[in-house]
Parts: structure tokens; C-alpha cells; sequence
């Protein structure tokens, strides 16, 4: 079986909409659902296999009586712990943290599904399909790391997607230590190093405690795989198996942005209607106002109207009550649909932060790959020359060979690994150390008085090519000694 790699991905958030509890727990309205499958990789004969896992590490269909959000504030309320953005304009402490935990597409398959035949195709049929007992074994395995490393009173959802094309858990966690949130403390630490280290050391734990047994690699991070020498063959797979997660990964974001936009496109809608509300109440209270002040200064100068104008004032009262009323739970609702439009918001604005981080990890591990496998690509293309130029010099006679003496393609040929030795330490400043190493080997012909440097404007190809030819003439043998062919 190929390399297969595990899957973590860790989103953090200020909390979580009902919206986005709806699509992890499949509890969407019909219009959403269309606008689901519309939109991604949903199988909706294969919902049925969806399931959680629950307090105790027990297998459960997805219970979809309870919203997360429900859930959380239950947790909350039976610690007697508050949620510190309650209460809050705008959300600002980190309160969820989303963990996907996965695999290798085909591993996860092969996990889910066993050999079962699987038809991926949009608008295929599958409810044939049964879910195999090893997708839950793992699933409790993970629940299990999970719980151990982060405590699982802390888990508010625990649940596993096998309807999209790749199967993977949504863990929805609450950073809590102590009695308290502590993001920072059990996350992010005290800069951006610690966190890149933890989360390192993260995906270590995960493997070594979960998918080790489980037949998946750990994963590599691009400062990892870039000081390992590799065939490239072990390239083009470590390429496409690492481009295949950081994909999938960019996928699930893209696809939870254009749940937020959906949510932020309503939100702000129902902020603009309650603006628009509250400015009418505002206007109709101050008209009123204005009405009743009028009422009350006649009724202080008119006394022969006054049992009218005072049940005018009584009118008026009880309507300016009324429009109080109406004004304050409008402006109530108003800041309630701005604090949860801030946060969907803040909540876009990381995952975009995230995404960016994943799509320059992909072009950096792209790069980096395409480097070595050039570089590969050019050792084999100079060796085959060499060998070539080796093969057709042996049949030249002397007057055709001496078209090339003094050429770089002979002194390659001839003592190629000496010549590349002395080019390196010329390319470095060691010059004396380059004459030094060419005279120990019979060189000498390139003169150790000569006037040596690099030039202010002359960039690295072109240094590099005088350094090659100038390692070509010191390589050269005293007169009097020839190489041997």
C-alpha cells in the first residue's frame, strides 16, 4: 500500500452560528440543503453513515436535537462557567477551536467503506453502501487522543462526515483549563513560533498515539521535507499526496467562506432592517413627543377644554409608551444582529488568513519540490554527457580529440568530481584553499597569482560559470604530466 498520510487541520473562531452547527450536524433547512449539495462534494445516500461519537467514547446517529451552540452553553452552565464574549458588542476571545481530524483519501476510504465499491460520480446512488466497524474504531481512537490531550468535558461535538468525497471528523472543542477559557495557554503560546511548534508537535501526538496503528504516515511540514534527499519518484508521490491535503484543506475553507458569506449576506440584511426599524421608531417617538408636549402646554392655558385635553394627553402617553417600547426591543435586537454580524465577520477574516497560509504552503511545497527534482534532473543530464562525451572521445582519433583539449566539457569529463570540489571553494571565497586542493592533486595550470573575486554587479549564474572554468584550468596538470582517460 502507498505512503497514506493523516489529516489535522486546526480552525480557531470567536464561536459558532447556528448556521454552521446545521451543516456539521446535518441538520439543515431545505433551501440550505440545496444550496449544499449545489456547492460541494455531498453524497445524500450517503448521509445515513454519518454518525458522532458521544460522552463515554459511544457510537450514536447524529443527535440533532441540540444546536453546538446549545450544547456549549449547556457545558458552560453545568461548570458555572461564562462564556467571556457574552454580553460583548463585539466577540473577542477565542472560544472554539474546530479540529478536522483524517487521512489519505484512500485509507479513509478503505476505512469507511471497506472494499466496497463506491460510485463518487455527483448524483450517484449509493445507499447500498453499509459503514464498516473499522471507520468507528478509529473514529473512538481519535475521540479518545482527543479527550486525553484536551479533557472530554471539553469535546461540545464529536462528528464524523463519510457523505463527502474524502471521510473526516469535525471536532468542535472548548479551550478550557481550570474552570476557564485559556486558548492562548493550551494553543496559541506566547508567539507565532510556539505556536507553529505546537502544532507540530500536535500532528507528532496524533500519529504516534492514533495512526501509527492505523497504517498512516505522520505528514511532513515544508521545513521538514526540505533537508531530505529523495529519488523522484519518492518525490512525485510525497508531491502529490501532501498537494492533496493542503487541497482538500483549502477546499473545507473555501466551502465554510461561502457558508459565512450565506450568513453574512442575511445578517446583513437583518441589521439593515432593523436600522431602518429603530430610525422609524426614533422618528415616530420624537414626533409623538412633540405631540404630547403641545397637548400639555394647551391644557395648562385652555381650561375650557380640558376633560378633551386631557384625555388627549392620556392618548398620548400610552402611544409614546407604546413606541418606547417597540424602540427599545428593536434597538435590543439591533445590537444583538450587529454583534453576530461582527463575529461571522471576524470569523471570515481568519479562515481567509488561513486559507492564504494554505495556498502559499502549497506553492511553496511545490516549488521546493520542482527545485530538487530539477536539480536531480541536471546531475543525471551532466552525468549522461560526461558519459557520452567519454564513450565518443575513446573513438576520435588524436586530431579530432584535440578539438577539445582545454575545453570544460574534457576537464568534466576527465575529473569531473575534483573540478565540481574546486569550483565549490572558488564560488565560497576559499581561494586559497581551492589552490591548495588542485596543486595536491597534479592541478596547476590555472595560476594561484591571478587577481580573483567575485564582481559588484555579477549575480550567481554568471559567477558560478567563471568559477567552473577557472576550477577547469587549475585542474589541469603541470606540464610534463597528462591524465589519465
Amino acid at each position: 500500500m502507498a505512503n497514506q498520510k493523516q489529516v489535522l487541520d486546526v480552525q480557531v473562531s470567536k464561536g459558532i452560528t447556528v448556521a454552521q452547527s446545521s451543516e456539521h450536524l446535518r441538520d439543515r433547512s431545505e433551501k440550505a440543503e440545496k444550496y449544499a449539495m449545489s456547492k460541494g462534494n455531498y453524497d445524500p445516500t450517503r448521509k445515513h453513515l454519518n454518525f458522532e461519537v458521544a460522552s463515554g467514547c459511544k457510537i450514536r446517529p447524529i443527535d440533532t436535537s441540540r444546536s453546538i451552540p446549545e450544547r456549549m452553553a449547556d457545558i458552560l452552565s453545568g461548570r458555572g462557567i461564562k462564556d467571556p464574549n457574552e454580553g460583548l458588542v463585539e466577540p473577542k476571545y477565542r472560544t472554539v477551536v474546530n479540529i478536522i481530524f483524517g487521512g489519505s483519501r484512500e485509507r479513509m476510504h478503505e476505512l469507511a467503506f471497506g472494499t466496497q465499491k463506491v460510485d463518487f460520480k455527483k448524483g450517484a446512488d449509493n445507499t447500498r453502501i453499509k459503514r464498516k466497524s473499522d471507520i468507528e474504531r478509529w473514529a473512538k481512537d481519535v475521540y479518545s487522543f482527543v479527550s486525553g490531550k484536551y479533557g472530554e468535558q471539553n469535546i461540545a461535538a464529536f462528528i464524523v462526515h463519510l457523505d463527502e468525497l474524502n471521510p473526516h471528523v469535525h471536532c468542535t472543542l472548548l479551550p478550557i483549563k481550570d474552570g476557564r477559557f485559556a486558548y492562548k495557554e493550551i494553543f496559541a503560546g506566547k508567539d507565532k513560533f510556539e505556536y507553529s511548534a505546537r502544532m507540530k508537535q500536535l500532528h507528532t501526538d496524533f500519529f504516534a498515539e492514533v495512526n501509527t496503528k492505523w497504517g498512516m504516515s505522520r505528514g511532513t511540514s515544508i521545513s521538514e521535507t526540505g533537508a531530505r534527499h529523495r529519488s523522484t519518484e519518492e518525490y512525485r508521490r510525497m508531491l502529490s499526496e501532501e498537494c492533496t491535503t493542503i487541497e482538500e484543506n483549502i477546499d473545507r475553507h473555501r466551502k465554510a467562506l461561502s457558508e459565512l458569506q450565506s450568513d453574512i449576506r442575511l445578517a446583513e440584511r437583518r441589521v439593515k432592517g432593523l436600522t431602518t426599524m429603530v430610525g422609524n421608531l426614533e422618528k415616530a417617538k420624537a414626533e409623538k413627543e412633540a405631540q404630547l408636549s403641545a397637548a400639555e402646554q394647551e391644557l395648562t392655558t385652555n381650561k375650557d377644554d380640558a376633560a378633551e385635553l386631557e384625555a388627549l394627553v392620556m392618548s398620548l402617553k400610552k402611544e409614546l409608551q407604546g413606541i418606547t417600547g417597540q424602540l427599545a426591543d428593536k434597538q435590543e435586537k439591533l445590537q444583538a444582529a450587529d454583534r453576530q454580524l461582527a463575529a461571522l465577520k471576524e470569523n471570515m477574516d481568519v479562515i481567509k488568513g488561513r486559507t492564504e497560509e494554505l495556498k502559499e504552503e502549497a506553492y511553496k511545497y511545490s516549488h521546493d519540490v520542482h527545485s530538487k527534482v530539477d536539480s536531480l534532473l541536471k546531475d543525471v543530464l551532466l552525468e549522461s554527457l560526461v558519459g557520452e562525451f567519454r564513450s565518443t572521445s575513446a573513438q576520435m582519433d588524436a586530431p579530432q580529440r584535440q578539438l577539445f583539449d582545454g575545453s570544460l566539457v574534457q576537464s568534466i569529463a576527465e575529473r569531473g568530481t575534483e573540478v565540481m570540489h574546486c569550483a565549490t571553494m572558488l564560488f565560497l571565497g576559499m581561494v586559497d584553499d581551492a589552490t591548495t586542493f588542485a596543486e595536491t592533486r597534479g592541478g596547476g595550470g590555472g595560476g594561484s597569482d591571478l587577481k580573483w573575486g567575485r564582481d559588484d554587479d555579477e549575480d550567481n549564474h554568471a559567477w558560478a560559470l567563471r568559477c567552473m572554468k577557472m576550477a577547469s584550468r587549475m585542474m589541469r596538470p603541470t606540464i610534463g604530466k597528462k591524465p589519465k582517460r
